[in-house]
């Protein structure tokens, strides 16, 4: 390979790396819902800096190298300009390097004394404090949040109902800037997923993203009602008394009662790892989450001397622990079969070394998706097994290799344990499913997909009142649609679909739905692999869906555009005795079986792709479609080389534009009506 072909691809690694940093960037500082993990986030930074330390001609201005932080949000809060920027701490990920750094520094001041520090993970606050002639104290004028590093949130309302946060400090200064880490302790975290769990509402993800949403939301009272903390770990502005060391200024402050960071004064490289190791011992006893160890230089005027990049606070660093992992039992394997039909496999374990929930990032755990059978293969996972644990973004709880194996893998079950129906690994997947669409597990899924517009046209009888109808015992399957008129009076009572008039309304529209076109009634069946047009050709060649009961697969794979799939799938449906009793019972309750002949089809579209844009004069888009349909065509919604001509009305727009960039024909409903005439 060629010295350029080589730059080519480390450029295009680069550009990769600065994409994908600047969008988990944006998650983790501004959505506060990051994907990854800190660790992995890191090694993505530590490899684009490689690259610009061999490449500085690749490296812009908007860097994620260069950038701090996030976009101070608007509706969260008034910007703000900081006093003093908020910068960020370079990261090291290994000891080694924490010592080369040391070693710098004592080269050049021998006598250098270190502070070593807890780095909590939560969301970074600037604190404002002015002299009040009145009392002679300090008084908290303003809060503000990071933001970009140069422009955050003032978020004063919000800071002055943390009780960390003291609102008059009784020290002698004219001026002073504190910065700290706000941040929610476990047990609040818990308090707070207990509550949102009872009123069914979403849970947070963990208390770092928990804590950032409480600062910056808009009502001083929730964010009192969360109980969110903080620590100062540094002064950012203020006299020398406070400034000129740093070890000095924390104790003046931790004497006047402001909470202060757990610091140690280190005078080697030694100590400074024996602090970082003490530091990382301490994780699994604290209440709050750490994400590393900050190793800063005591003599705050020496630390200009050791900056790296205009991101990063100089004469900082901080050592950055690997992902926090627990070795668990398997206790275990739950099977659940979802809304699809597809089987979901869940672990339930506990950490070996306490016998309860595995404590990782600051929540407890002791359940973990096991995804499917190929990965439960490869994990070995089985009762008794032991493996380790560890959160993907310190979010998602996710198995990280088997230490000990159990006496026996796991396998799946053989049929549905919800209705003991068949299930069927998809092929060229890992997904096992239940091809059942009348099992209990699916019943609110299939039913609202049974009376949609596509199938039997039902309107007014949508997922949330199919929920409703299935949770209250009235809808069990179909054909139980055509019973509802038997609870009419406890319906109205209970208020289920509504008043009086609403319930009349929509047994209407059941009843009229009885005389739909058996096509719409076999595509409400929801049979894998048999669709809307499907189900059309195949009712061209029968007279009543119940024939379909006597055809062998065989029979099925004589209609057109019927595969090996389809067939095995409609097979293994018409002869279920449970799909069949349905079907009788609903043929029973008056549902037409029967398929209509409609003397206006045609053929004159036949194994073409149209696609209607635009307002036409007299039909509507739906209208237009049905007829392409009826005449054997394929309506699509969108344009592409497969089109076979677009049919234009005005305000056609983009797709428009694309048939003619393509050179796709277009016509008009004039045209697109006289075609059909023709035909007929």
């Amino acid at each position: 390979m060629s010295l350029n072909q080589d730059t080519d691809l480390i450029k295009k690694e680069y550009e990769g790396l600065v994409k994908t940093i600047k969008y988990h960037m944006d998650l983790y500082y501004n959505q506060d819902e990051p994907e990854i993990s800190d660790y992995e986030y890191d090694m993505m930074m530590k490899r684009l800096k490689e690259i610009e330390k061999e490449h500085p001609e690749f490296v812009k201005k908007d860097s994620p190298s260069r950038i701090v932080g996030g976009v101070a949000k608007r509706e969260a809060g008034v910007k703000i300009t900081h006093n003093v920027p908020m910068l960020s701490i370079e990261d090291v990920f290994s000891k080694e390097e924490v010592s080369e750094w040391i070693g710098k520094v004592t080269a050049r001041h021998s006598d250098a004394v270190f502070s070593v520090e807890q780095k909590i993970d939560g969301l970074s606050l600037s604190l404002r404090y002015n002299r009040d002639e009145s009392d002679g104290k300090l008084h908290l004028k303003t809060a503000e949040t990071r933001g970009d590093g140069y422009i955050g949130e003032d978020v004063t309302e919000n800071a002055l109902v943390i009780p960390d946060v003291k609102k008059v400090i009784d020290l002698p200064y004219e001026y002073l800037e504190l910065r700290g880490e706000v941040y929610m302790s476990h047990e609040d975290f818990d308090k707070y997923n207990e509550i949102q769990e009872k009123l069914g509402k979403k849970l947070a993800a963990n208390p770092r993203n928990l804590a950032a949403g409480t600062l910056r939301q808009l009502d001083p009272q929730v964010t009192k009602e969360r109980g969110l903390r903080m620590f100062v770990f540094n002064v950012q502005d203020g006299p020398a008394e406070v400034k000129s060391s740093h070890v000095e200024g924390l104790d003046i402050l931790e004497k006047a009662g402001v909470k202060t960071v757990y610091h140690r004064a280190c005078g080697s490289a030694d100590e400074v790892i024996s602090a970082i190791d003490d530091i990382g011992n301490m994780r699994e006893n604290l209440d709050f989450d750490l994400d590393g160890a900050v190793i800063k230089i005591d003599t705050t005027s020496w630390r200009e001397e050791f900056s790296t990049s205009s991101k990063y606070s100089s004469g900082h660093i901080a050592y950055k622990y690997p992902p926090e992992e627990r070795v668990v039992v398997m206790d275990e394997i739950l099977v659940d079969v979802g809304r699809t039909g597809k089987l979901t496999f869940t672990g339930s374990f506990h950490d070996k070394e306490t016998g309860k929930a595995a404590r990782l990032c600051g929540t407890s755990v002791s359940r973990a998706t096991l995804h499917n059978q190929d990965y439960i293969n490869e994990m070995q996972v089985g009762i008794g097994g032991e493996y380790k644990l560890f959160k993907s973004g310190e979010i998602i709880p996710k198995l990280n290799g088997c230490v000990k194996a159990p006496d026996e893998v796991y396998k799946a079950p053989k049929t549905c344990p919800v209705c003991g129906g068949v299930l069927v690994r998809e092929e060229d997947t890992a997904d096992i499913r239940c091809i059942n669409p009348i099992c209990p597990a699916q019943v609110t899924r299939t039913i609202a997909y049974f009376t949609s517009r596509d199938a039997m046209n039902i309107m007014g009888l949508g997922d949330t009142l199919v929920d409703a109808l299935v949770s209250g015992g009235y809808l069990n399957n179909y054909a139980d649609i055509y019973s509802l008129n038997e609870h009419r009076d406890e319906l109205i009572e209970k208020g289920i679909i509504g008043k009086e008039k609403n319930t009349d309304k929509l047994l209407g529209e059941i009843e009229k739905s009885k005389s739909n076109d058996a096509v719409r009634l076999l595509t409400g069946l929801a049979i894998r692999n048999v669709g809307k047009s499907t189900a059309r050709e195949i009712m061209k060649h029968f007279d009543n869906i119940m024939d379909l009961s006597k055809v062998t697969k065989d029979g099925f794979l004589q209609i057109p555009d019927i595969g090996e799939t389809t067939a095995g799938d409609l097979y293994e449906f018409f002869h279920d005795e449970k799909n069949l009793a349905v079907l009788s019972k609903m043929q029973t309750l008056g549902v037409n079986m029967e398929a209509t002949r409609d003397e206006d089809a045609s053929d004159i579209f036949a194994g073409k792709t149209i696609v209607v844009t635009g307002t036409l004069p007299t039909l509507g888009r739906k209208e237009a479609e049905e007829l392409i349909v009826k005449n054997g065509g394929k309506a699509s919604g969108s344009v592409s080389k497969k089109t076979s001509f677009v049919l234009a009305g005005e305000a056609a727009g983009s797709k428009l534009t694309k048939a003619n960039d393509l050179g796709i024909k277009v016509i008009d409903e004039t045209e697109f009506m006289e075609m059909i005439k023709n035909a007929n």
